[in-house]
């Protein structure tokens, strides 16, 4: 974005001249302006983000493309895990609504979503909950209600997966102003990851599948751990994204 345009947002969301001046010197300091201004545009959302909360990044929607065209659940169940602000899980649900197999209708998504970081949480409750969603604070598969497994059509595992040794190199605006929590994915990238396919066939239904974001050189890994939990792994890749996916889905006996 040109600095023009960040100027035009940020008189767009002050206030008056105090607030918009002090917008002005976190922006200098280095904030992400999504965090500056307070919300974030995904897939055509707009959403609450607060200071040191994981802003929505651009390659992610193509995790969300390859998620809708997948789905062909009547009924979707959606689950998004380490759900940040809860923007996959949502924009998911907003890209089904309507829609279904050879023109048919869909009934509407049925949306949970968890997170540990309490922040983040916090965020994943302003945006989720009024569409109907819910939202539990947690480790991973932890806070979900029981009744769920078996029956997640979408699994949604957005974790961080930069190696811990990585971390050091991301931009400023990431290293300093987001929270470690959502950018640390452990020493090869896929602790959290791992953890995630480990614990997924227990909650997707027949069919259902779990997809997760990783960087190019990890997809065929990650690929390998899904099969080993098994999963049926496949790996898209876009270009215009710059984003890689690995889904895999729980076998239909």
């Amino acid at each position: 974005m040109f600095a023009e345009d960040e100027a035009q947002l940020l008189k767009k969301a002050a206030r008056g001249p105090d607030e918009l001046e002090g917008m002005v010197r976190r922006r200098l300091a280095g904030l992400p302006l999504e965090q500056v201004v307070g919300w974030a545009e995904f897939r055509g959302l707009r959403l609450f983000v607060e200071p040191g909360v994981f802003v929505p990044r651009r390659r992610s929607e193509f995790l969300v493309k390859t998620a809708i065209e997948l789905e062909d659940a009547e009924r979707p169940v959606i689950v998004d895990v380490c759900c940040g602000t809860g923007a996959l899980g949502l924009a998911v649900a907003a890209g089904l609504k309507d829609t279904g197999a050879a023109g048919t209708t869909r009934g509407e998504a049925e949306l949970h979503a968890a997170e540990i970081d309490p922040d983040a949480v916090a965020c994943a409750r302003r945006n989720v909950e009024p569409t109907g969603g819910r939202v539990y604070e947690g480790d991973l598969f932890t806070p979900l209600p029981q009744t769920l497994q078996g029956h997640v059509t979408t699994l949604l595992c957005n974790a961080p997966y930069v190696p811990t040794g990585d971390i050091a190199f991301l931009p400023a605006e990431a290293r300093e102003y987001e929270h470690r929590v959502a950018l640390d994915g452990g020493g090869d990238g896929l602790e959290i990851l791992r953890r995630a396919a480990a614990g997924a066939r227990d909650w997707l239904a027949p069919g259902g599948g779990l997809l997760v974001e990783t960087s190019e050189r990890q997809a065929e890994a990650m690929a390998a751990i899904m099969d080993g939990a098994g999963l049926a792994p496949h790996v898209f890749a876009d270009d215009e994204y710059g984003s890689s996916v690995v889904a895999g889905s729980r076998p239909i006996l």
